[in-house]
């Protein structure tokens, strides 16, 4: 596993063209968000989304999968929502949330079988710019951790996935509180998960 050290949650443009040739190849990394370090690829990219889906074991027709944009405008490419879902978004962004939406036909066919993303712009320029250099979102899943040291500390993160994972974005310690998600597919948005992010 190649280890990029990045400070103060602020890439070089030389670091984000290095990220973004390796997402574009397919790799995935880990890195930290504004909530727990996260396993990431592009999210445009099916064979590394499998790759992803086997590594945590999840069936994508069963289980929401979550795309970091780098903002509004490039999130309402990705997702459909309307009026009041956008004002939340407005409101609460960026920041610690995944609010779930229905998915618009642009996302790749493991987003097909539940029809719905959680949409995440995070309180952290690193995750924001790293969508923003790729001109798409990136796919994100938590990293799984047997003790709290293993989710806040990256070395142990990278010990823990070093043969799992292409790389990893090593930054500051990280939290061990999920995403607040937000359901807005249906009539009136409802919290499914209370989590670091409070409305």
């Amino acid at each position: 596993m190649k280890i990029i050290k990045i400070w103060d949650s602020e890439a070089s443009d030389r670091q984000l063209d290095e990220i973004c040739k390796n997402l574009e190849e397919g790799k995935i990394m880990i890195l930290p968000t504004d909530s727990l370090y996260a396993i990431a690829c592009d999210a445009l990219n099916p064979k590394a989304i499998e790759r992803i889906c086997r590594l945590k074991g999840i069936n994508p027709a069963k289980t929401n999968l979550s795309i970091i944009c780098s903002d509004i405008s490039m999130a309402s490419e990705y997702a459909r929502y309307d009026n009041y879902a956008f004002r939340l978004l407005k409101d609460h962004t960026p920041g610690p949330f995944t609010f779930l939406f229905k998915s618009a036909s642009s996302l790749p066919k493991a987003f097909k079988g539940r029809k719905t993303v959680g949409v995440r712009i995070p309180d952290c320029k690193l995750c924001r710019d790293i969508a923003e250099h790729l001109g798409h979102p990136i796919l994100s899943t938590s990293i799984e951790y047997e003790n709290e040291d293993y989710a806040r500390d990256p070395g142990l993160i990278a010990e823990a996935y070093d043969s799992k994972v292409d790389f990893l974005l090593q930054g500051e310690d990280g939290s061990t509180d999920p995403s607040t998600v937000i359901d807005c597919t249906g009539s009136t948005p409802e919290i499914v998960r209370q989590g670091k992010g409070i409305i």
